[in-house]
C-alpha cells in the first residue's frame, strides 16, 4: 500500500537566497551522515529557460534494531536528487528517491519552493509530499506463498507495516533536521556571502561550527 506523507513549512528568507541554500545544503551540522554529493548533470532548457540539475547523494546511517531483523543490515544508500529552478516564475521543484533497497521501502519526496503569497516576497514556503511504499515480500504474495520460520506469525503483511512506520518516523526525523540544516546555510550566507559559505565548507569549517553549537568551543573567523 503507498502512503503519503504532506506538510508545508516556510523559511524567513527570499526565494533566491532558499534556492541557493538548497543546492549548498551539504555539508552542515545536521548532514553528517551525508557522505558525497556529486552533481551527474546540468542543462538550461532552451524553451522554457528552466535550469534542471541532476545529483546523486551517498548517505550512511544505520537501521533501526526493530527492522534489522527483517531485512539486510542496510549501512548506507544513494539518493538521486533531480531538481528544476524556474527563475521567471520563481519556483524550485525537486524530486529525491532512494536507488538502493527500494525493493525493502521505496521513498520519493517531492518538495517546491515558491515565495509567500501576500508577504512581499519576504518569505518562501516549501510544500513536500513524501511518498513511501514497502515492497517487502511482494513477489512471494503474488505467488500465493507466505515464508515461514524466522518471518512466522508477522507474515509479510505485517513486516511491511512495521517498516513503513519505521520509513514514516525517520523520514519527519529526516525531514525537520533538513530545515535545521538549511537555516544554518541560509544564515551563513546572509553573514559571510556566496564565497564565504563555499570556502568555509571547502576548508572543513562546518566540523568546526558543529563543535561549537554543542558548545565545545569558541567560534573563529575564517
Amino acid at each position: 500500500m503507498v502512503k503519503f506523507y504532506e506538510n508545508t513549512f516556510s523559511y524567513d528568507y527570499q526565494w533566491p537566497a532558499v534556492t541557493l541554500a538548497y543546492f549548498l545544503r551539504y555539508p552542515n551540522p545536521y548532514s553528517t551522515h551525508v557522505v558525497s554529493s556529486d552533481t551527474l548533470s546540468s542543462h538550461i532548457d532552451p524553451t522554457t529557460g528552466n535550469l534542471h540539475i541532476t545529483r546523486l547523494h551517498l548517505k550512511r546511517g544505520k537501521l533501526p534494531a526493530s527492522v534489522v531483523r527483517f531485512i539486510p543490515k542496510i549501512k548506507e544508500s544513494y539518493i538521486l536528487e533531480k531538481s528544476i529552478v524556474d527563475a521567471r516564475n520563481q519556483t524550485l521543484s525537486t524530486e529525491n528517491r532512494n536507488l538502493d533497497w527500494d525493493g525493502v521501502l521505496s521513498v520519493v519526496e517531492s518538495q517546491v519552493y515558491s515565495p509567500t503569497v501576500g508577504r512581499e516576497a519576504e518569505t518562501t514556503d516549501v510544500r513536500t509530499v513524501v511518498k513511501f511504499e514497502s515492497k517487502f515480500g511482494a513477489a512471494r504474495r503474488q505467488e500465493g506463498v507466505e515464508k515461514r520460520g524466522w518471518l512466522g506469525g508477522w507474515g509479510t503483511g505485517g513486516v511491511q507495516r512495521s517498516i513503513e512506520l519505521v520509513g514514516r518516523s525517520r523520514m519527519c526525523d529526516g525531514l525537520q533536521k533538513s530545515r535545521e540544516g538549511m537555516k544554518i546555510v541560509l544564515e551563513q550566507l546572509r553573514e559571510r556571502g556566496f564565497v564565504g559559505v563555499v570556502k568555509e565548507q571547502r576548508q572543513g569549517g562546518w566540523e568546526r561550527w558543529r563543535k561549537v553549537w554543542r558548545g565545545e568551543g569558541q567560534t573563529e573567523e575564517v
